[in-house]
């Protein structure tokens, strides 16, 4: 005899409510960390990629395209599956979801935006590196004082076009039994047998994080605007 299903709360809001808000938001706490890591380092990795591809050497050039190349060119779930189960055995070591989850995330966010700073830093004139040297500064001081302040502006909707899809992309660690937002509503639908309104609530959440995203490039072009 088949198990019968558990116990299900009548109603939309009264099972929302009961069940689904209080399991789906721990699953969104662990969304936003998974988030927040892996954007932190992703843009520290993409700054660095970035920085290399510009640079005048081909030693330090062509090692980052061959790794943008790489790591746009596959799949990101092909990423996790990769460094989550094949990692670990290659390199002999132990790796849990939670790092495995961020440092996919992390890697491949990188290579995006390496690609976004490069093309906001190509887009000042090169007067601007060219006056800041004949003032005597190095390559990399006129990076630092000169060209990058003024590409951060231009920087700033790519960017959080990318987090935007950075936060979609968190759910893909599903995969790896992460229990983010999409792996707790795939449980609670798999459970109680209503996922329309499990997955209605998951899709809201991933709503919310775009739109605060959004919110905040909004107000800081407006900020930077009003300094200028």
């Amino acid at each position: 005899m088949m198990d019968e299903a558990p116990d299900i709360p009548a109603g939309f809001w009264h099972f929302s409510i009961d069940t689904v808000l209080p399991s789906l938001l721990a699953g969104l706490q662990m969304t936003l960390l998974l988030l927040v890591a892996s954007a932190i380092c992703g843009m520290l990795l993409g700054l660095a990629l970035a920085l290399c591809r510009l640079s005048p050497y081909r030693w330090l050039r062509w090692p980052a395209a061959i790794y943008v190349g790489m790591f746009r060119g596959t799949p990101l779930l092909l990423q996790i599956l990769f460094i989550y189960f094949a990692l670990p055995p290659l390199l002999d070591i132990r790796l849990d979801a939670m790092p495995a989850g961020i440092l996919a995330l992390s890697l491949n966010a990188g290579a995006y935006l390496a690609e976004i700073f490069r093309a906001g830093v190509e887009s000042i004139g090169k007067g601007q590196m060219e006056a800041a040297r004949a003032l005597g500064m190095s390559y990399a001081l006129a990076m630092r004082l000169v060209i990058l302040p003024q590409s951060i502006k231009r920087l700033i909707p790519p960017v959080v076009n990318e987090l935007a899809a950075l936060a979609k992309d968190t759910s893909l660690v599903s995969v790896i039994a992460l229990s983010e937002t999409l792996y707790v509503a795939q449980r609670l639908g798999a459970k109680y047998f209503r996922p329309w309104e499990v997955y209605v609530w998951a899709a809201a959440f991933y709503l919310i994080i775009v739109l605060v995203l959004s919110g905040l490039a909004r107000r800081l072009e407006l900020r930077l605007q009003s300094r200028e």
